[in-house]
Parts: C-alpha cells; sequence; structure tokens
C-alpha cells in the first residue's frame, strides 16, 4: 500500500512538473499551458465584482434583519410586562386567554423570522449557483487556451505546482466579462418587516 501511495506521489509530481516546465517554454494569452488546472473556488466568488456585491447585499439585509429583531424582543418585552401587570387585576380565565394569545403571537414571530433568515441564507446560495454557471463559459475558455483537460478544485489537490493555478486570471476574466452581474437581489427580498400584531 505504501509503495503504491509513494508511486501516485511520485507520478503526480511528475505531471506537475511537466506541467511547470512546459509553462516555461509556451504560454498562451497569458494563460499557462497546462492539462490540468486548479482553482479556489471560493476566492474566485468571494473576489469577483459579482462575489462582492452580492455579499454586500446580504450584508445590509442581515443588518436589517437583526435591527428588525432587536425591535421585536424589545416590544414583546414591553408587551409581557405589562401582561404581567394586568394580572393582579383580571380574572385567572381572562388572564390565561390573554397569556394564550401573547404566546402564539410569540411563536408566530419567531417562525416569520426564522424564515427570513432561511430566506436570507437561501439566497445566497441561489445566487452563489448563479455566478458559477455564468462564470463557467469563462473557465472553460481558459481550459482551452490552456490546452487543459480538467480543472480541479484547489483545496482537494495534494500537492499542486502554483504556476498552474488559475485563480487570479478567472477572476480578472470574470470580471471583464460579467461585471457584477445583473441584479441580483430585489430591493425588499424580505417579508414586510412590520410583523403582526407587534404593539408599538
Amino acid at each position: 500500500m505504501a509503495g503504491r501511495v509513494r508511486a501516485l506521489l511520485l507520478a503526480l509530481t511528475c505531471v506537475l512538473s511537466a506541467g511547470a516546465a512546459s509553462a516555461q517554454d509556451a504560454t498562451r494569452a497569458g494563460v499557462v499551458q497546462s492539462p490540468i488546472l486548479t482553482l479556489e473556488v471560493d476566492r474566485l466568488y468571494a473576489d469577483s465584482a459579482y462575489g462582492r456585491k452580492v455579499t454586500a447585499a446580504l450584508e445590509e439585509q442581515g443588518a436589517d434583519l437583526a435591527a428588525e429583531n432587536r425591535r421585536i424582543e424589545s416590544d414583546l418585552t414591553e408587551e409581557e410586562r405589562r401582561l404581567t401587570e394586568q394580572r393582579r387585576s383580571l380574572p385567572p380565565a381572562e388572564f390565561r386567554a390573554l397569556a394564550d394569545d401573547f404566546d402564539q403571537k410569540v411563536q408566530a414571530l419567531r417562525r416569520e423570522q426564522d424564515a427570513k433568515a432561511r430566506m436570507l441564507g437561501d439566497l445566497s446560495d441561489n445566487r452563489r449557483r448563479q455566478f458559477l454557471a455564468e462564470a463557467e463559459p469563462v473557465l472553460a475558455e481558459l481550459m482551452r487556451e490552456a490546452g487543459a483537460a480538467v480543472i480541479l478544485d484547489k483545496r482537494q489537490v495534494l500537492l499542486a505546482a502554483e504556476v498552474i493555478d488559475i485563480t487570479e486570471t478567472a477572476i480578472s476574466r470574470i470580471d471583464a466579462e460579467i461585471g457584477e452581474g445583473p441584479d441580483l437581489l430585489p430591493e425588499t427580498p424580505l417579508p414586510d418587516p412590520a410583523a403582526p400584531g407587534t404593539d408599538p
């Protein structure tokens, strides 16, 4: 087993060395000539104009949601305080009905706010998939220029020469090709922030 692992690493090293050597002799349009290319997928998205725009928009929406949650929590705390004060003067049955209504409101608001948080998460995932779909033709062109047969996610590669990493080139090409992309986020992606039943 150990012998096979050493043989595999040796073969991989030979392939990478050959790719690095060929890069010194022949490049086309600034792209290394290699049958294997590597790419930092997370950085491709995070450092692209497209990814930066989405991240900024989602962070803004997340901050709005956090502020809304704090407001709702404050309103509910005040309402609970008033309800507790009423307990002394209300018949037990009437107080219990009010308390049950309050509990139902709290649960409904929790579900609504959780749904909004999930919506933001889903939106983030959808925009990332959209970005990769938009980027695919650009990556395919880089493969063609490099004479490559495959692009590997750099996180999954044990050992590789830096010369076959096309992340920077890919970001530049994608920014030039699609920029920030279309209107990636609707102006109001979350439901109406006025939560039903919250007292001012």
